[in-house]
């Protein structure tokens, strides 16, 4: 008979363990690296989804009425958005007989030509704010009115201004001399960012930050509905500071955003600032 031949038992168990070992020394090696590619690619997530949060609210921050901007607290900051703008007449025009539709300190009027073209064409519903001087005049809606109608000027009108606007009984504030307006959309008339929640637990921040809609009020609201829009999660730290007169002319505020996200034991740190022109 043919003698058979194969491995022993004791063989087979040498080869599992040296195949063990090698396999370990090159775990041991790669593990590393692979866990830093991991640390990197959520990194790279946390910042990205932090730098575009504070990136959304810079640019409303920028488009904000003069001198809308408050913080209830360091957690919570409101601004009235705006879509538009432009120059308003401010009186009559002397060479004319009369037609045209002005804005005056003294009389309350229902409709004013608007001199210069619009970018974005503002809506019935959409509300116009004049001279904005302080957060108290446009959140107690004392120089804010409300878009009713948009006329156009066309033809023999031209010299009357671009556009006609009628609105809610409105006047020029007292003391305002720029003739300037902006125009809030109806829909989102007061916009907060608001960060709830925030702190760090096993690695993992535990916070939200949402952006809020509301209609324009007196007094400055924190509370988020369900419905509202979520910009960050895993929110380990929070802070918005708002100096409204820096620099030497006093027209020039400057705003400062932190945000911390944080999670599986990654943290990045975000800080923004901008200037805001509180120039009405």
């Amino acid at each position: 008979m043919r003698r058979q031949r194969g491995f022993t038992l004791v063989e087979l168990i040498i080869v599992i363990v040296l195949v063990g070992v090698i396999g370990g020394i090159f775990a041991m090696q790669l593990r590393p690296t692979i866990l830093g590619y991991l640390a990197v690619g959520k990194r790279a997530a946390l910042t990205d989804q932090a730098n575009t949060a504070l990136r959304r609210i810079v640019t409303e921050v920028r488009a904000a009425v003069p001198n809308s901007l408050r913080l209830a607290n360091a957690q919570c900051l409101e601004l009235v958005p705006t879509i538009d703008g432009g120059r308003f007449r401010a009186g009559p025009d002397v060479t004319k007989t009369g037609g045209e539709a002005s804005l005056d300190y003294d009389t309350a009027v229902t409709e004013f030509d608007v001199m210069t073209p619009f970018t974005t064409r503002p809506a019935p519903n959409d509300l116009v704010v004049i001279g904005n001087q302080n957060p108290g005049d446009v959140y107690g809606r004392t120089n804010v009115s409300t878009i009713t109608e948009v006329l156009d000027h066309t033809g023999a009108d031209t010299w009357r201004g671009v556009h006609r606007l009628r609105v809610t009984a409105t006047r020029i504030p007292f003391g305002y001399e720029d003739g300037r307006f902006v125009v809030v959309p109806g829909g989102e008339q007061a916009v907060s960012y608001v960060c709830t929640g925030a702190g760090l637990v096993g690695g993992r921040g535990q916070g939200t930050l949402h952006r809020v809609t509301r209609p324009i009020a007196a007094v400055q609201s924190c509370a988020v509905p369900a419905d509202s829009p979520l910009l960050a999660s895993n929110v380990a730290s929070c802070e918005f500071i708002y100096s409204p007169n820096q620099g030497a002319t006093q027209q020039s505020g400057f705003v400062q955003l932190q945000l911390t996200l944080a999670d599986g034991g990654e943290s990045v740190p975000l800080t923004l600032g901008a200037h805001v022109s509180n120039v009405p």
